[in-house]
């Protein structure tokens, strides 16, 4: 019986994978890979290595989840060192938890690498800490793409008022909706927020504005997924603590 390592390939920068991530990488017999990864951590996998790419777009999968798990545990079975290659963080929004359960019901030994997930990685390449002492005490990771009927899983309430800065994954479509339902449970209109479009790529490229505006700047600017949505007052921080080289953003007046 072989072994299925899932790992966390982070955010985008290929430099940003840990050293334990590369180690699997570099003894896989099979890698299945995601779209957002940097196809350059493929050239570290040795020679005859198996790639099958399993990529995902917001309306369309390759292929599907209950796929993927059984192309993992039908290649550990035959006794190879699998690695689920996986954007950002395997346990954070990226069905990490079924991949491992999978494996746990086929009695298949796994291994979880944690990655550097996007909420925290492409606003510290936007210059945009995501706690600050001053600023921002919590900090909450949310996806903006649910199934029909699950808005109030989100807890707008809690989000709006208990929250000093929200990181939205896979939000952009929804933008208008979230800004909606923050607004109208509390979170001032005048909340500062920014998108973060390829963060932590050569094509990165972030849009400030206030949680009221923010999708009006994005539409403007042509931003579009993937994108990282972050809203909070730490966003003020950007004018000081912008480090990183970004594709300029031209934003067309209304």
């Amino acid at each position: 019986m072989g072994k299925i390592w899932l790992v966390g390939a982070g955010p985008g920068d290929p430099d940003l994978i840990t050293v334990k991530g590369l180690k699997a990488i570099q003894k896989a017999d099979v890698i299945l890979y995601d779209r957002l990864i940097s196809m350059e951590l493929l050239e570290h996998a040795k020679e005859g290595t198996e790639l099958i790419f399993c990529g995902k777009l917001p309306d369309r999968h390759f292929v599907q989840q209950e796929n993927i798990n059984e192309l993992l545990v039908d290649h550990a079975r035959q006794g190879k060192q699998v690695v689920r290659l996986k954007g950002g963080d395997p346990f954070v929004f990226g069905r990490g938890g079924e991949e491992a359960a999978a494996a746990v019901q086929n009695g298949i030994e796994f291994e979880v690498v944690p990655g550097i997930t996007s909420g925290i990685a492409a606003p510290a390449y936007a210059g945009i800490p995501v706690t600050h002492r001053d600023l921002g005490a919590s900090f909450a990771i949310v996806t903006g793409h649910r199934k029909e009927g699950a808005d109030e899983e989100l807890k707008w309430a809690s989000l709006a008022k208990g929250i000093d800065t929200i990181a939205v994954y896979m939000g952009v479509k929804n933008l208008p909706h979230i800004q909606e339902k923050l607004i109208q449970y509390g979170k001032p209109k005048t909340t500062p927020a920014a998108l973060i479009h390829w963060g932590t790529t050569n094509k990165q490229q972030t849009v400030t504005g206030t949680l009221e505006t923010i999708y009006d700047v994005a539409q403007s600017a042509g931003i579009t997924n993937p994108s990282m949505i972050v809203i909070g007052e730490v966003v003020r921080m950007r004018d000081e603590l912008t480090w990183f080289k970004e594709i300029p953003v031209e934003v067309k007046k209304q």
